[in-house]
């Protein structure tokens, strides 16, 4: 069974709690490694600058249903700062 790669992000790694849903679906983890290294930053910049783990984790079941109907950019957020 050939070992399941994630593209990174430009500043930011993948965390933990997001990797696993990533690598959860293979559709999934297809969309996301068609994505520029810039927007996966950003979708992850989003997603651990939630200051709630209740947050975070919703932000994390948006990101998945929105990358599977094809979003490449978290919404409604200025993008991330670290760049």
């Amino acid at each position: 069974m050939p070992k399941k790669t994630l593209a990174s992000g430009v500043v930011h790694k993948i965390p933990t709690d997001l990797r696993k849903v990533l690598l959860s679906s293979s559709e999934l983890q297809e969309k996301w490694n068609d994505l520029t290294a810039l927007a996966r930053n950003e979708w992850i910049c989003w997603i651990t600058s939630a200051k709630k783990e209740e947050t975070r984790n919703k932000r994390i079941e948006w990101g998945k249903t929105d990358l599977l109907k094809g979003k490449r950019r978290p919404c409604c957020w200025p993008g991330c700062s670290h760049r």
